[in-house]
């Protein structure tokens, strides 16, 4: 049975958009399912190339599971369907992309729970070179220490590249994470609640680096702490049970919001 639609007014006006800036990914009329079971409800979303979209809402709103539609990782999940649309730079990821594994190099991930290989730490990096077919030993490791250079991790294991993965910190271990995911040189980087199991410190960290990142790459984040949040990202996109209530500039949405439950959201009345 399908879960009774919610109806929000005017779901498209309730969203800033930023036509002066170039959009990296378009998303339209977007209606999710898991069998039977809708989980996403007519998502109209665009994002902004080479900045930050966090993506906030209570728990089991929907923002992991779309997170999860901008690169088809719910593909692997039986009985899952997708209407509408969504385009990188113009084109349809779900119609123009046969081949998923080349959709995720271009639309990399790095999950909430640090998830490194039972491998060293430079063949945790190295992984997914060799499997693109990259051999030359030489430009391999340039990579891998240019890809721990923009991770903020050189400095702390460029004298233990040799050693396990999982003898680092947690905080160590996500870092690490991303290095593997930019070295196969995406152009969008997912993150679904990427510091949520990190000590202050460590989080700290990510969230340096996700301003650097963003110089380079565009990132859409999934998050429940609003302070990072508000931090972290330019545009905001608020869930609730399925539907986008409201989307726009980051201060805009956490001083100005213009939907009344995105205020009760923010302002910690529920969720």
């Amino acid at each position: 049975m399908h879960k009774t639609k919610i109806s929000v007014d005017n779901i498209v006006d309730n969203q800033t958009f930023i036509p002066n800036y170039p959009i990296k990914m378009s998303i339209r009329d977007v209606d999710f399912f898991y069998g039977s079971q809708q989980a996403l409800y007519n998502i109209h979303l665009d994002i902004i190339e080479n900045q930050v979209t966090a993506l906030i809402g209570p728990s089991g709103c929907g923002k992991s599971t779309f997170l999860r539609t901008l690169n088809r990782m719910n593909d692997t999940i039986p009985g899952t369907s997708l209407t509408g649309t969504i385009q990188l730079e113009g084109v349809d990821i779900y119609n123009d992309f046969s081949d998923t594994s080349m959709l995720r190099t271009k639309i990399g991930m790095v999950f909430q729970k640090s998830n490194p290989f039972p491998k060293s730490i430079f063949e945790n990096v190295a992984y997914g070179l060799k499997v693109n077919g990259i051999k030359d030993k030489a430009i391999i490791a340039e990579a891998v220490e240019e890809t721990l250079q923009k991770a903020y991790l050189w400095d702390e294991v460029k004298d233990k590249l040799d050693k396990s993965a999982f003898l680092l910190s947690g905080g160590q271990q996500q870092r690490l994470c991303i290095a593997r995911a930019l070295a196969i040189q995406p152009e969008v980087i997912l993150m679904d609640e990427p510091a949520s199991a990190l000590d202050p410190i460590s989080t700290s960290k990510i969230e340096d680096l996700i301003a650097e990142l963003k110089k380079n790459y565009t990132i859409i984040i999934v998050t429940h702490n609003m302070q990072q949040a508000a931090r972290v990202s330019d545009t905001t996109a608020f869930f609730y049970e399925g539907v986008i209530i409201e989307t726009g500039d980051t201060k805009k949405i956490f001083t100005k919001p213009i939907k009344q439950k995105t205020e009760d959201y923010i302002t910690g009345r529920f969720g």
